[in-house]
């Protein structure tokens, strides 16, 4: 039987076993306890490096998750043919947005930003399709050097979310260590739902000890109000500067990157390849994702890297529990209050489960490389210099404070320079030139005709 060609589509798989209703709002509850911090991360840094008060700020966040939620559902179910991977991945703000968002912010104003990040929805809407036939340039050694350093450079964020502004302290760390000792032990000795939701029960239970550790602080949830719609162009008419436009452009092409590795990862999961056809159509919806932004004052969506080590660690795969995500996401957009509810959760127990996360991410990525030939020095060379550039921002960052803009977005950025020096190697090593082991293959006419068998007469 001829093998699948990569561009042939097959339907999403059910999950082997369907989940009870209870089940599904259950894990649907943990993916967006899990990314929620990340999620408005994004918002909180942007509006700080802006200077934005808090009233704009919550606006940012509101705006934020109803765009998460409403991007999370298409990916989940699909628009027709022309939107959504449909597939069990949950959509957030990408932090690889940030940057540039605030360079072109500081340099041609707020309006500028929602503008140029229009534009750049337009951009993304046109080439999914022409990004996704590229996905033979994609293979594990890229796209898992990518997935790793993703989590890798997201490690820092876990352990500032468990220290916040404060220097180290027993009661903070013994709390973090206990939420990660809770999850192993339930992930390790947990039986079904037990082990399936052992990420919530840990959030639940580090909850309650740091209130009884008076770490816990709830006050600003009788004040939040009960409903908030989204405002149009918070900052006035969108204005289009080309500098900004081509900055945002660029970042959409790193977030493709970056989605398509995860939507691989995802389908290696699920056990159900994805076909041309069907990244094209996750991808797009990363695009709309940034269209709709533009609009509603929020930020371009990607793929979330620790719900995707979520659908790996507990093994459920059903579409309805992240199309069920997305929809307390879009609650949690118009009702203030249960988003303050989610934003209390204490530091060390976020930044606990988020480290589990974002480590499961890296071991991700590192499994991803593992099916590649490492055995050929090409592919080792591929991956080790690509990680080791992609380290660079991380441990010296200084190093790249007087380049231009332009080059700080791509150079400045762990995940953005390990997808391009992983690119362009294997590019020069896999594509423009022949493998050096297949130029020592021989001609088949040449290959040497295999020895007859010889059969054995028994004494």
């Amino acid at each position: 039987m001829p093998s699948q060609s990569p561009a042939s589509e097959s339907p999403p798989a059910a999950p082997p076993n369907p989940l009870s209703p209870w089940r599904t709002v259950v894990f649907g509850l943990q993916h967006v306890l899990v990314m929620y911090t990340g999620c408005i991360a994004v918002p909180l840094v942007f509006g700080a490096a802006l200077g934005l008060d808090k009233t704009t700020i919550a606006t940012l966040v509101n705006a934020d998750l109803l765009v998460a939620g409403v991007v999370t559902i298409v990916q989940a179910v699909g628009v027709g043919k022309l939107l959504g991977a449909r597939m069990p991945v949950v959509a957030g703000a990408s932090f690889t947005a940030v940057n540039p968002m605030i360079l072109i912010g500081q340099e041609y104003g707020l309006s500028a930003v929602y503008g140029a990040m229009i534009a750049a929805g337009i951009f993304g809407l046109l080439i999914a399709v022409p990004f996704a036939r590229l996905l033979r340039f994609f293979p594990p050694i890229v796209r898992g050097a990518a997935i790793t350093m993703i989590g890798l450079s997201l490690i820092g964020n876990a352990v500032t979310m468990v220290f916040g502004d404060r220097s180290p302290d027993g009661a903070r760390l013994g709390l973090a260590v206990g939420v990660i000792v809770v999850i192993v032990a339930l992930m390790r000795y947990g039986r079904g739902i037990l082990a399936q939701s052992a990420v919530l029960v840990a959030l639940v239970l580090g909850t309650l000890a740091a209130a009884g550790m008076s770490m816990t602080d709830f006050g600003g949830v009788g004040s939040a109000g009960w409903l908030g719609l989204p405002d149009p162009f918070v900052f006035g008419a969108p204005q289009f500067p080309i500098a900004g436009i081509a900055s945002m452009c660029l970042v959409m092409l790193v977030i493709y990157a970056e989605s398509t590795a995860y939507l691989l990862s995802i389908s290696e999961t699920t056990g159900q390849p994805a076909g041309r056809a069907q990244l094209a159509r996750g991808l797009a919806a990363d695009g709309a994702s940034a269209l709709l932004a533009g609009f509603l004052t929020s930020f371009p969506d990607t793929i979330f890297a620790q719900n995707v080590s979520l659908v790996r660690i507990t093994g459920v795969v059903s579409r309805a529990v992240t199309a069920v995500a997305g929809v307390f996401l879009v609650v949690l957009g118009l009702v203030p209050k249960m988003g303050e509810v989610v934003a209390s959760l204490p530091g060390p127990v976020i930044g606990a489960v988020s480290l589990v996360m974002f480590a499961t991410v890296a071991g991700v990525g590192i499994a991803t490389i593992a099916q590649a030939e490492l055995a050929r020095n090409d592919n080792l060379l591929i991956v080790s210099l690509a990680m080791g550039v992609g380290m660079i921002p991380i441990v010296a960052p200084q190093i790249y404070a007087e380049l231009p803009s332009a080059a700080k977005i791509v150079l400045g950025g762990a995940i953005t320079s390990t997808v391009l020096v992983a690119f362009v190697l294997n590019l020069i090593f896999n594509h423009l030139t022949v493998p050096r082991a297949l130029r020592r293959t021989p001609p088949s006419s040449a290959a040497p005709q295999p020895k007859p068998e010889i059969e054995e007469v028994p004494a």
